[in-house]
C-alpha cells in the first residue's frame, strides 16, 4: 500500500538552489569594453569569438576569471592574503551567478634549468616513491632520486643535559639524487678562450676581445700594473704560471700608481659580471658576446640525465629511474602497467591515471625529462590540463585561452572531446577561439566586436552556432570560408640545405628548404616541425626568427617604445620647438611629477586590493603640464601616443609633421594587422597573438633573407588571417624567402611549397613524408596533413 502511495506522490517542485543557472555581466568597461551585458549560461560550453582585439580576453579573463579569483582571495585569512597577488576589482557594474574559475592560459611554463615535464606535474614524485620502494639495489628515500636535491653529510655535537651537561657526538646525512658535476642541470658550461683573447697579440695591442676590457681604461692600468705578466709579449708565448694568473687568479690585493686595487683573473670576473646575470637583460653587444663565449656541453658525468651514480643504479625490471624519464610517456605508460606490485597498488593507480591523461590529451610523445621551457604555448597550456582532467572538482568555471593552438587538424577533434568531457562532469567551459572546428562544438557563442581596439567592444551576436552563421557578423561570414590552392606558384631562387638533422626526435633528416617563395613546414603536434626549423637552420644565413616568446615590457612600455618609433618623434618635437628631446619621454624629463610617468597612482592597501586611480595631476596624460604646451603639427605629444596606428600614419606622412623615419615604422604595423592599436598602449594589455605580431614589425626591419614564423595564426580572426596571407606575399615578393611553421589549412593552401613531417609524433615522427606543392598534397592525400587538406579546399 505504501508503495502505490509513494508512487502518486508528485514530484516536488524544483528546488531554488537549483535556478541559479546563469552567469551574468552587465556593464563591463574593461579595456576596450563598452558598457557590456551578457547572459552566459552555466554548465555549458560557451565560445566567445571576434577579430583580434575585439575584447574577448578583456571580458573572459580580465573581468569574469578576475573577479572570481579576487573573490576567493578575499574568503582566505588577511595573514594568507598578504601573501597572494592583490587583484583589483574589474571595472563592472554587475557580476552574479560567478563560480570558481580555474584559468588554463597559454602563458610558457617557467625555462628554470631544472623544471622538467616530470616536475611540472606530480608524475615525477610518483616515480620517485615508486622507485624508493621497488628499486634495486635500495639507496635512499624518495629524494635519493630526485635531481632537484644534493646529497649532504655534516656532523656537530648536540648538547644533552642530563644533570651534568654532555655533549653527544652526531652525524647527519641526506642522500639526494643530484649530479655533482653538473648540479642537476644535465649540461655543464665551458668558456670558450678563443672568444676571449687574440694569442697572437700581446695585451698593448689589444688582445682582449670582451667589450669594455680596452687598455686605455682601467682595465689597462690594472693589468699593465699588476705585474703578473708582461704586457707587451704575444698570449700564445706565456707561460703556464702567466697563463693561469691572466685567466684564472683568485682576487689579489695590488698597488698601481700609488692606489689600492684588487686585481682578478679574467674568467671569474667576466662570470660574475656577465655570465652570472640574466642573458635577455644585458645590452646588446655584451649579450652576443656572452652567446659566443659560453658552449654548453652536456654533463659528462651523468651523460645529460641530471642525476648521481647511485640514483642511475637503482633498477625495477632493468629500468632506471633515468631510463623511465626518457620514456616517451606513452612507452613508460605500457611499462607502468606491467608492474604488478600488491604493496604501491594505490600509487601505480594514480601514476597510471596521469601518464594516461598525457596519452589521451595529445602530448603522449613527450618525455618526462623534457626540459619545460622547450614547450611550445599549445603544449604548456595542455600540460597545464593534466591537473584538471582528473580532478574531482564539479561546478567549476574554465577558463581555456586558443587550446586548439599548435594543434594539427587531426588533433583538434581530441581536444574537443576532452573540453565536452570537462563540461559533461557538470562544469561551465568558457573558451576563447577561432577555429571554426573548434566554433562548432559550442553550446553557446558570443562574438564580439565588429571591429578590434576602439571600434570594437560590444557584443554583435550571442546563440547558437547554426545563429552565427545565419546571423551577418564578421566571424559569422567568415565561418565556412576556403581559401582556394593557387593557380601558379612561384619558383625558387636557390635552396637551404638541411643534412643529418638529429635534433629531438628527428630521424637523420636531409631536406632542400627553398629560398625565394613561401615556405610552410607541416605535421602533427610533436612530429619535428621546430626541431627541423629552429634547431636545424644554421642561424648565419641572415635568419630573422620571430617566435611566440613573451615580450618583456613593464606597464611604462608601449608599441612607441618597443618599436623605436618614439626616437624620431621625440627628436622632431625637439627641432620644431628648440628644447631637449628627453622632455617628450614620460620614462625622463618630461614625466608628471606626481606620478612619476606612470599616468596613474597606485595606492597599496595593504591586505586589500590594491587600487589604481587616474593622476589628478596630468589626467592620465603621463607629461608634465608645460611639456603639453609644446607642439608639432598642431598636436602636443599625448595627443600623438593616443593616435590610432592608422591615424598617425598618416598624421607623419606629410605636412609639418612630415617624418620619414617614424611613417616607415608605423607602415609596418599597419602591415602586420595592428592599425587599430594607439602608440601609447602599455605592452601588458596585448594579447598573445598581437605581441607576435608587433615583433614581426619590428623584425622587418632587419636586413635578414630568411624569416622564419611559428605559427603567427595564432590568436588571428579567420578575417585577419586573409591580411597576413597578403603580408607574407609582399615579403616574398620583396626579394626574401618565408619559412613557416604552421597547421592553419588556409595557410597551407597559400603556400608555394610545402614541407609535411610526420607521420605521427614523438618516436613515430621526426620524418620528411611530403615535400611538393599543395596541389601535388591534396592531389596524393597520402599524409593525415594531405585529407585534411584536400577536405578543406573542397577537393
Amino acid at each position: 500500500m505504501s508503495t502505490a502511495k509513494r508512487a502518486n506522490t508528485k514530484s516536488p517542485a524544483p528546488h531554488t538552489a537549483d535556478s541559479h543557472d546563469l552567469i551574468r555581466v552587465h556593464g563591463a568597461r574593461v579595456n576596450n569594453l563598452k558598457d557590456v551585458s551578457i547572459e552566459i549560461p552555466k554548465r555549458r560550453l560557451t565560445v566567445f569569438t571576434g577579430v583580434s582585439g575585439s575584447g574577448k580576453s578583456s571580458l573572459v579573463f580580465d573581468t569574469i576569471a578576475a573577479e572570481s579569483q579576487r573573490l576567493i582571495n578575499e574568503t582566505y585569512s588577511a595573514f594568507v592574503q598578504g601573501f597572494m597577488p592583490t587583484l583589483a576589482r574589474p571595472e563592472v557594474d554587475v557580476l552574479d551567478g560567478l563560480t570558481t574559475a580555474i584559468i588554463v592560459d597559454q602563458q610558457r611554463l617557467g625555462a628554470d634549468p631544472r623544471s622538467t615535464v616530470g616536475t611540472v606535474t606530480d608524475a615525477n614524485a610518483m616515480l620517485r616513491i615508486l622507485f624508493s620502494r621497488l628499486g634495486k639495489p635500495h639507496i635512499g628515500p624518495p629524494s635519493a632520486y630526485s635531481f632537484n636535491t644534493a646529497s649532504v653529510r655534516a656532523s656537530g655535537a648536540i648538547t644533552v643535559e642530563r644533570g651534568t651537561k654532555k655533549a653527544v657526538k652526531a652525524t647527519y646525512q641526506r642522500t639526494g639524487g643530484m649530479c655533482p658535476r653538473c648540479e642537476g642541470r644535465g649540461a655543464v658550461s665551458d668558456i670558450d678562450l678563443t672568444q676571449l683573447y687574440d694569442d697572437s697579440k700581446s695585451l698593448n695591442e689589444g688582445a682582449l676581445t670582451i667589450p669594455g676590457y680596452s687598455m686605455d681604461g682601467w682595465y689597462g692600468r690594472i693589468f699593465a700594473g699588476c705585474g703578473f705578466f708582461d704586457p707587451d709579449k704575444p698570449i700564445r708565448k706565456y707561460t703556464k704560471r702567466e697563463l693561469h694568473d691572466l685567466l684564472h687568479k683568485e682576487p689579489t690585493k695590488i698597488k698601481v700608481a700609488g692606489i689600492n686595487l684588487t686585481y682578478e683573473g679574467l674568467i671569474p670576473k667576466i662570470q660574475k659580471s656577465m655570465l652570472s646575470k640574466d642573458i635577455d637583460a644585458l645590452q646588446p653587444h655584451v649579450r652576443a658576446f656572452v652567446e659566443r663565449a659560453t658552449t654548453f656541453a652536456t654533463c659528462p658525468e651523468c651523460d645529460g640525465t641530471r642525476l648521481s651514480e647511485g640514483a642511475r643504479s637503482s633498477k625495477i625490471k632493468k629500468v632506471s629511474i633515468a631510463d623511465a624519464c626518457a620514456m616517451e610517456i606513452r612507452d613508460l605508460a605500457e611499462w607502468v602497467r606491467g608492474l604488478k606490485e600488491p604493496s604501491v597498488a594505490p600509487l601505480l593507480t594514480a601514476l597510471q591515471g596521469t601518464l594516461d591523461s598525457f596519452v589521451e590529451i595529445g602530448l603522449g610523445y613527450l618525455s618526462l625529462d623534457r626540459p619545460s621551457g622547450t614547450l611550445s604555448g599549445g603544449e604548456a597550456q595542455r600540460v597545464k590540463m593534466i591537473r584538471h582532467l582528473g580532478s574531482s572538482l564539479t561546478d567549476v568555471t574554465y577558463v581555456f585561452d586558443e587550446p586548439t593552438t599548435g594543434l594539427h587538424p587531426h588533433d583538434i577533434q581530441r581536444m574537443n572531446d576532452l573540453l565536452l568531457r570537462l563540461r559533461d562532469k557538470g562544469n561551465t567551459v568558457l573558451v576563447v577561439e577561432h577555429k571554426p572546428q573548434a566554433i562548432a562544438i559550442a553550446d553557446h557563442v558570443v562574438d564580439l566586436g565588429p571591429g578590434a581596439g576602439t571600434g570594437g567592444g560590444t557584443v554583435c551576436f550571442e546563440g547558437t552556432v547554426e545563429g552565427l552563421r545565419a546571423g551577418g557578423t564578421v566571424t559569422g561570414r567568415h565561418l565556412d570560408d576556403r581559401a582556394g590552392l593557387k593557380e601558379t606558384v612561384r619558383k625558387p631562387t636557390g635552396k637551404l640545405p638541411v643534412r643529418g638533422a638529429t635534433e629531438h626526435n628527428l630521424r637523420n633528416v636531409d631536406v632542400d628548404i627553398p629560398l625565394g617563395v613561401l615556405t610552410v613546414v607541416t605535421g602533427v603536434a610533436g612530429s619535428g616541425k621546430s626541431s627541423l626549423v629552429h634547431g636545424s637552420i644554421p642561424g648565419d644565413q641572415g635568419v630573422v626568427s620571430v617566435d611566440q616568446g613573451s615580450i618583456r615590457g613593464s606597464r611604462r612600455s608601449n608599441p612607441a617604445t618597443y618599436t623605436g618609433l618614439l626616437d624620431p618623434i621625440r627628436k622632431a618635437f625637439a627641432k620644431a620647438n628648440g628644447v631637449k628631446p628627453a622632455l617628450f619621454s614620460a620614462n625622463s624629463e618630461g614625466a608628471c611629477p606626481t606620478c612619476n610617468g606612470a599616468g596613474v597612482i597606485y595606492t597599496d592597501l595593504a591586505m586589500m586590493a590594491g587600487v589604481a586611480t587616474t593622476c589628478e595631476d596630468c589626467e592620465g596624460k603621463r607629461f608634465d603640464a608645460s611639456v603639453l604646451d609644446y607642439h608639432l603639427g598642431g598636436r602636443d605629444i599625448s595627443e600623438v601616443l593616443a593616435m590610432p596606428v592608422t591615424e598617425a600614419e598618416e598624421f607623419f606622412a606629410d605636412g609639418e609633421a612630415r617624418i620619414p623615419a617614424a611613417h616607415k615604422i608605423l607602415t609596418r604595423l599597419a602591415d602586420v594587422g595592428l592599425g587599430y592599436l594607439t602608440l601609447g598602449q602599455p605592452l601588458t594589455t596585448l594579447s598573445g597573438g598581437e605581441r607576435q605580431r608587433l615583433r614581426l614589425a619590428t623584425h622587418m626591419a632587419e636586413k635578414g633573407g630568411v624569416y622564419i614564423l611559428d605559427e603567427p595564426t595564432t590568436g588571428l580572426h579567420l578575417a585577419d588571417v586573409e591580411q597576413l596571407l597578403g603580408l607574407l606575399d609582399r615579403l616574398v615578393d620583396s626579394g626574401k624567402s618565408v619559412i613557416v611553421v604552421e597547421h592553419h589549412p588556409a595557410v597551407m593552401a597559400h603556400a608555394d611549397w610545402i614541407i609535411d613531417l610526420g607521420p605521427g609524433a614523438g618516436h613515430d615522427g621526426g620524418r620528411i613524408v611530403f615535400e611538393g606543392t599543395p596541389a601535388d598534397l591534396v592531389a596524393a592525400r597520402s599524409t593525415l596533413t594531405g585529407e585534411h587538406l584536400a577536405e578543406y579546399v573542397g577537393a
